[in-house]
């Protein structure tokens, strides 16, 4: 009798530890399609003579859809709302400075839709930490100068930049970071300086 109960002792144990196995097994498996929304802090400037040095801090909405070709690599498209902000220098001297009242605000406020198209590779056997990088198309549909002396805009409505980063890719939480580099001059006033913009990411969401 004792003989049988341990048998079944044993057998109820590998049982166990198998589909413990299964389970953890299933915990890396990725489906071909995912999709999810994102949030974060975006934290940007704008690079040029008329501006002032130093980052700003501001926020990013988004969502994105994962296609995961192989157990390597794959594709994820998103649109994020992004809002950037920037400061003209206060120097008196800048080429610009006539652009602007005599008020001493000269801050720069630009709502971004932003379309990144980024290629995923998997670091590790895990697939749960991915190297992101790829293209950017951004369009601002909205640009608000502080003591603009016209109604006109200043900046280029389309900017191009190169995206890379790292996602961490949790069961159901999703992480990351991104470095996004302007390609685009962003000066919409002449060629005498040349405009682009800089951002680095910080975000956290949901996948599905």
């Amino acid at each position: 009798m004792k003989r049988l109960i341990s048998i079944l002792l044993i057998f109820v144990s590998m049982n166990s530890f198998s589909q413990s196995r299964k389970f953890d097994s299933n915990a890396d498996h990725e489906n071909f399609f995912r999709f999810g929304a994102k949030g974060g802090i975006n934290i940007n400037k704008i690079n040029g003579q008329a501006y002032k040095d130093g980052f700003n801090y501001n926020y990013l909405l988004g969502g994105f859809m994962q296609f995961n070709f192989s157990k390597t690599f794959g594709i994820q498209p998103e649109i994020n709302f992004v809002q950037s902000s920037s400061e003209f220098t206060n120097s008196s001297s800048t080429i610009y400075d006539d652009l602007f009242l005599n008020g001493s605000q000269k801050k720069a406020k630009l709502d971004y839709l932003k379309v990144p198209v980024l290629l995923n590779v998997n670091l590790g056997p895990s697939k749960r930490v991915k190297l992101q990088v790829g293209p950017q198309y951004g369009n601002i549909l909205k640009q608000t100068i502080d003591s603009l002396k016209t109604n006109g805009n200043i900046f280029k409505t389309a900017d191009l930049a190169a995206v890379g980063g790292l996602w961490i890719q949790l069961p159901f939480v999703n992480i990351g970071a991104r470095y996004e580099v302007g390609l685009s001059n962003l000066n919409d006033i002449d060629n005498q300086q040349k405009w682009k913009s800089q951002a680095f990411t910080i975000f956290a969401g949901f996948t599905f």
